[in-house]
């Protein structure tokens, strides 16, 4: 019940920022196809910083906001992409991990893994509104950038985009939703060995498993999204009807998230300097594509 607060508390009281205030966020709006486009753009590093996070929360509450005053109108699609070429998103903050892990600071890791959850849950459940949220993966989408695109009801990925759940390299694991969503597409054994593996897989491959829902070849996602979108159209009725039923038979609560959010902090809290020597190189390779 407690998470459950913290998830209202958080996602109805949120004020109203304009387009133009966002800091790693870019955004437009697409009015003859209903589409509201949001472009990850995070510095100093493309992965889930804390503003962007704060972004994304931010430019979630003016959807629902324009939502509400267009009496659930205004949106048809959320597309989430990204700005940066060659990547998609590589994962959570590792530079913030390593700091909060040395100082032992729990409270602050698990406020860091509880705004991952909040947005990712707000994708998932397409913010509680009849839109449908959509991942266009161009580029590495890696540890929490695969959690990401893996909570829009639609992932679409271009041929060679690269995906994964590295975490097992440093002797952690994914700990923002990824088993919760990977176990209900391909089933829990399916999911527990691609997390333990740590294999970066192809979206050719990750389309063969079901993981990816639409294959675009190179440089052709948002034509397989426009493709998908006036297919879709034509069936409008039975897609919502069967949103409503993925959403009722694939249920994912807030709690769960938050619980196993809550194990991930206390393994990582865990880990010896090696695996940090580990987390801190992978810094200096996220650094380095920006």
């Amino acid at each position: 019940m407690e998470a459950i607060a913290h998830y209202q508390n958080n996602y109805h009281t949120l004020p109203l920022r304009k387009r133009e205030q966002f800091e790693q966020l870019k955004t437009h709006y697409d009015a003859k196809h209903k589409i509201g486009w949001f472009l990850m753009d995070a510095n100093p590093r493309p992965c889930f910083t804390p503003t962007l996070l704060n972004d994304i929360s931010n430019y979630f509450t003016l959807v629902k906001n324009e939502m509400l005053d267009s009496n659930n109108e205004k949106y048809d699609y959320l597309v989430l992409d990204s700005d940066i070429e060659g990547v998609f998103n590589l994962g959570g903050d590792l530079d913030l991990f390593s700091a909060k892990i040395q100082q032992g600071d729990r409270s602050a890791l698990l406020k860091y893994a509880t705004s991952c959850i909040d947005v990712l849950y707000e994708n998932m459940t397409h913010l509680n509104t009849e839109l449908t949220t959509v991942a266009l993966v161009k580029g590495d989408a890696l540890g929490g950038g695969f959690e990401a695109a893996l909570s829009s009801n639609v992932l679409i990925a271009e041929r060679g985009a690269k995906m994964g759940l590295p975490e097992v390299l440093f002797n952690l694991f994914p700990g923002m939703g990824a088993f919760s969503l990977l176990s209900r597409k391909i089933g829990t054994v399916n999911a527990e060995k691609m997390i333990l593996s740590g294999k970066i897989y192809s979206a050719e491959e990750l389309f063969e498993q079901g993981v990816v829902d639409i294959l675009a070849e190179k440089g052709e996602a948002e034509i397989a999204l426009y493709k998908y979108i006036k297919a879709r159209s034509r069936i409008a009725n039975s897609c919502s009807a069967m949103q409503k039923v993925k959403d009722r038979c694939n249920t994912i609560n807030y709690q769960e998230l938050i619980d196993i959010t809550n194990i991930w902090v206390d393994a990582a809290l865990k880990l010896r300097d090696k695996d940090l020597r580990m987390i801190n190189r992978l810094v200096t390779r996220q650094t380095a594509t920006n």
